[in-house]
């Protein structure tokens, strides 16, 4: 399986050190993914990347940390552009449909629905896990959406409250997906079904939420 990322390195980190960070970012990846999160020693991350349990701690830190910094990683995917400011009705279903097909792209990857996995089946053991993947992941696109709510309810598109109008929008995006993927009893959507699903939230999202001077 493909690994989806690396740590940055900070800067004026020669080479060789961005060489060795590289790999012990990815060897706890691949690893964890083969055989779980728990069944990964440091001593086995570290030899898989090349260098010693000293050096590991160095670069990375602990097996938690590793996880953490790998989905703080992940969440810059799930970060929108610069969104032009909603003028009309039209100019936001495009925006909530482009969000929307950016958001399930990313979040349906295998890879990021393991991770998902590995915070639940962690959760009791290192809770830091699901709390990072919760702030620096899903809390992401959670403050782009309400922001994106905030952008159309100033303009006069819609009326409600962000927070829960972008919960709404998700809930129709996502139904059940997201619970059949972790369960493993349904298959990444194609990207034709991907955009599917968010043209289809979208027109049911503004069904719910006329234009004020419409609402009921």
């Amino acid at each position: 399986m493909k690994l989806w990322y690396h740590l940055v390195p900070s800067q004026g980190e020669s080479c060789r050190r961005k060489q060795r960070r590289n790999n012990a970012s990815h060897a706890p990846t691949k690893r964890r993914l083969e055989s779980g999160f728990a069944a990964a020693s440091t001593l086995e991350i570290a030899t898989r990347a090349r260098v010693s349990k000293r050096e590991l701690y160095a670069l990375v830190g602990s097996k938690q940390e590793m996880l953490v910094a790998c989905i703080r990683e992940r969440a810059k995917r799930l970060q929108m552009p610069d969104l032009p400011e909603p003028h009309d009705r039209q100019a936001l279903a495009r925006t909530l449909e482009t969000f929307g097909t950016q958001l399930l792209r990313e979040v349906s990857d295998p890879t990021v629905i393991a991770v998902f996995r590995l915070a639940i089946a962690e959760a009791v053991r290192a809770p830091e896990v699901a709390r990072g993947l919760n702030s620096l992941g899903v809390e992401t696109s959670r403050a782009a959406l309400r922001e994106v709510m905030t952008r159309a309810r100033s303009a006069g598109l819609v009326s409600g409250d962000p927070s829960e109008m972008a919960e709404h929008f998700a809930g129709l995006l996502w139904g059940n997906l997201k619970v059949s993927l972790l369960l493993r009893v349904a298959e990444r959507p194609s990207p034709r079904e991907i955009a599917r699903r968010a043209r289809d939230a979208t027109a049911a999202f503004l069904k719910l939420y006329p234009p004020p001077d419409n609402a009921a």
